[in-house]
């Protein structure tokens, strides 16, 4: 197979050349502008960060990709999709919300924000993909409806697949809630009854008759009837309904590299790694640890798979920073993700995406100065 070409700038900076202006050159010469953009929905897909978390991305990496893609005719937008657990993004108006404290604007970015699954996680399109894990992938509809696909990702570490890298933006971002549920959940959901507020609104989204009142008043599920779609997850506003049976490590990262082909197939798409403040756990997180290992640079490429395996082979070779909890921590594997939460392996993920054709492992590093 041919090795796809992997671009990469660092982080050293002359005097008046910023890391923004290194970003702008890296992304033009690994090909961002051959994509034809003139008068095209262009998805960002990006994470706002949890309010406390100081680990994101700065809004300014975004700006610089906003500002190609309008010079080129597009019509960008940032986006992501709601979260499954409760916080500050798991409706769009708490979601917007988040990202405008996080310094996420239109009047810092250059675009609007347009919350993928829609006010409360519900608005998805159903992607038929007939894969391993998944056979129908339900996308954010705002996703969806792009022309073309950026994704502009925090590489960092993460306490279920390893690490969060494009394929983790991507296949688990892009998931409404009940795709979410989906990646995270090999049963169906239960009705938390001390929680539910027998609204009745999880009934309404039942596709099934699955739901019904039980003599307490209290949502109930019929597991005979329930399709585990997930739905009633994105429909309850009190997060009363959640799974008791949690899916493995490795069928996760399985099922977020198949969600992530219902995203990029049969559409243009470009991806951008950013590896600096690699912190130990998600930026889902309402706080963040201090970095693992040293910042390493800027990674953009066409293959995703390749980006990847590219950004996780870099961090490998990356000092490891001292008085993190990487630095305390016996080194069986000499991987600074595996290391970190050993009962993950980030390799399952870009094997089986390697797979299904979402591109390749080997790959062939190109500098940007």
């Amino acid at each position: 197979m041919t090795k796809s070409k992997v671009y990469f700038t660092d982080f050293k900076a002359n005097v008046g050349d910023s890391h923004l202006m290194k970003l702008a050159r890296l992304v033009k010469q690994a090909g961002i502008e051959t994509i034809d953009m003139k008068d095209k929905y262009v998805a960002i897909k990006i994470h706002f960060g949890e309010p406390g978390n100081l680990a994101f991305l700065r809004p300014n990496y975004a700006k610089t990709i906003v500002d190609i893609i309008k010079d080129n005719g597009g019509k960008p937008y940032l986006t992501d999709c709601n979260t499954l657990y409760v916080g500050g993004r798991k409706n769009a108006l708490d979601h917007i919300e988040s990202a405008y404290t996080n310094g996420y604007s239109p009047f810092s970015t250059g675009c609007h924000i347009l919350i993928g699954d829609g006010l409360k996680g519900a608005d998805e399109s159903i992607i038929p993909i007939n894969q391993e894990c998944v056979k129908e992938a339900k996308i954010g509809r705002a996703v969806m409806d792009s022309d073309i696909f950026i994704s502009l990702t925090h590489f960092k570490g993460h306490e279920s697949t390893g690490f969060g890298g494009a394929l983790k933006n991507i296949g688990m971002g892009c998931g409404s809630r009940a795709g979410k549920f989906e990646m995270h959940s090999n049963g169906k959901p239960v009705v938390d009854e001390e929680v539910c507020k027998s609204c009745g609104m999880c009934i309404k989204q039942c596709a099934h008759d699955a739901l019904h009142f039980n003599e307490n008043k209290k949502a109930h599920i019929d597991v005979n009837k329930c399709a585990g779609c997930g739905r009633c997850i994105g429909a309850c506003g009190f997060d009363a309904i959640s799974t008791m049976d949690w899916e493995a490590n490795d069928i996760l990262n399985k099922k977020i590299a198949e969600y992530t082909l219902a995203v990029v197939d049969n559409k243009p798409c470009f991806h951008i790694s950013i590896v600096c403040d690699v912190s130990p756990c998600c930026d889902c997180h309402s706080e963040n640890d201090i970095p693992i290992i040293a910042d390493v640079g800027m990674f953009a490429s066409f293959d995703p798979v390749a980006l990847d395996q590219a950004c996780a082979d870099a961090c490998l070779k990356s000092p490891i920073i001292d008085g993190s909890v990487l630095s305390h921590k016996e080194h069986h594997h000499h991987d600074p993700f595996k290391d970190t939460h050993p009962d993950t392996n980030w390799e399952v993920c870009v094997e089986h995406a390697e797979k299904i054709g979402l591109g390749t492992r080997e790959y062939e590093i190109v500098v940007v100065k």
